[in-house]
């Protein structure tokens, strides 16, 4: 890896469900890489890689995984035996063959890096380490690059280079009750990349101040660069006439016909109270809830499928049953668009984002937006958004109400979004990228 070169690590990349960080990652990859960066890509794999057969390693790397396979007990005692000795002497990554043998979507992930390395059970073994000896696992790796930079807080360091870490939000410990991660493990895992990383970098000036104040972080460490909203132009540059037939055809939906909530189904979303809320509001536009089933979320679920949601229709000779709230799991991504387009609005009330990256990619999208006064999403959103109390049913109801029957605050929210959004572009995403790269 010679001088330029950025070691990113990008395992959030990897998941088949996509996810925010995900999306952060590949956007900062190809965002260095029209600055002039070479860009390499670090993740860890399930199955065993063997030296010296890159093509046979990138068919392992995208080998399928059975989500109910586990360990034995006896495989769980071994690896807990051996992971934090095998990490002494440094995690050493292996190169992948790069868009050789495997065809398909899967190895399109890998586009924006020169290069692609991967560790087996990367991640498990750096905890492993960490939780025995207290010190971030180090990579040992062949060329050394020029800087490592983690799109999340994983217990990796790399030697002889500056090592950046990206921390989104604090939610773990600011929420603990809306997550499932091992808080312990999290709160020490933070504390000692606050102590020992070079610089730190965030998404919202609420996360910056929360790393500063809460981690002890001298505030000259820690730069917020924001997040980019990278649309592909072909998406677009579709017109509104190919959106509504998208709509009609998979989904049954017509423009300006439904309201629309995506993300991942999971307790900070704020997803029981907007269902409440739009059962209130009393709506007879559907709600559309979009995204993954993350965790955390029987309760949500439950209400998602309440009979109270399930309406009938008469259609010629044929009673049609219709729900008025409506889920759809995980989209591909020009799906996902052609529902934000033609929403009457984006329903977001979270109660903790680390950015919000659903908010300006609704507004960079013509689409008028509803979300909260918690955390980073005002200072995101800024005056082109209806902002809501997350945790009162009455005031999300009632924007719920406002936003359907004002067509004059649904074109000025959507005139206003479209300025805010280029605060976002990539363009303007570069630059702050390239002041904080420049500083090392």
């Amino acid at each position: 890896m010679t001088s330029g070169t950025i070691l990113y690590e990008i395992g959030n990349l990897m998941r088949r469900d996509g996810t925010g960080v995900a999306t952060y990652a590949r956007t900062l990859a190809e965002a260095a890489g029209r600055l002039g960066y070479a860009a390499d890509g670090l993740f860890g794999v399930q199955r065993t890689l063997q030296r010296g057969d890159r093509r046979l390693n990138e068919v392992l790397a995208f080998d399928a995984v059975d989500e109910r396979e586990s360990p034995t007990t006896l495989q769980k005692a071994w690896r807990h035996f051996r992971y934090p000795f095998n990490a002494l002497i440094g995690l050493g990554p292996i190169e992948l063959a790069k868009g050789g043998l495997v065809t398909g979507p899967a190895p399109d992930i890998l586009q924006p890096f020169r290069r692609a390395f991967a560790i087996t059970r990367m991640i498990e073994m750096g905890a492993a380490h960490f939780s025995l000896y207290g010190r971030l696992a180090k990579l040992r790796l062949r060329e050394r690059p020029w800087l490592f930079h983690a799109t999340h807080p994983v217990p990796l360091a790399a030697r002889g280079c500056p090592n950046v870490y990206t921390i989104h939000d604090l939610v773990p410990l600011r929420l603990p009750y809306t997550t499932l991660d091992d808080k312990k493990y999290f709160y020490r895992l933070l504390g000692e990349i606050g102590r020992t990383a070079d610089h730190i970098v965030t998404v919202s000036e609420h996360s910056r101040r929360d790393i500063v104040e809460h981690l002890k972080v001298d505030e000259r460490r820690v730069t917020n660069t924001w997040q980019a909203v990278d649309l592909p132009a072909r998406l677009l540059a579709r017109g509104d006439d190919a959106i509504a037939g998208d709509l009609a055809r998979l989904f049954g939906l017509e423009p300006g016909g439904y309201f629309l909530f995506y993300g991942a189904i999971e307790p900070k979303k704020n997803v029981s109270r907007l269902v409440d809320a739009y059962a209130a509001s009393g709506s007879t536009l559907p709600l559309v809830i979009a995204g993954g089933s993350g965790w955390q979320n029987s309760g949500d679920l439950r209400r998602i499928r309440n009979e109270r949601f399930l309406n009938f229709r008469i259609d010629g000779n044929v009673v049609r049953r219709e729900r008025q709230v409506r889920r759809l799991e995980y989209l591909p991504r020009e799906q996902l668009v052609a529902l934000i387009r033609g929403a009457r609005a984006l329903l977001f009330p979270s109660i903790y984002e680390g950015f919000g990256l659903p908010v300006i990619e609704a507004m960079a999208l013509g689409t008028p937006v509803v979300t909260s006064t918690a955390s980073s999403l005002p200072e995101v959103a800024g005056d082109a958004a209806l902002l809501v109390d997350p945790y009162s049913i009455d005031d999300i109801a009632k924007a719920i109400r406002t936003i359907e029957a004002d067509a004059d605050l649904r074109a000025g929210l959507i005139e206003r979004g479209y300025v805010r959004a280029r605060k976002f572009t990539p363009a303007a995403y570069e630059e702050r990228l390239d002041r904080l790269y420049g500083s090392f």
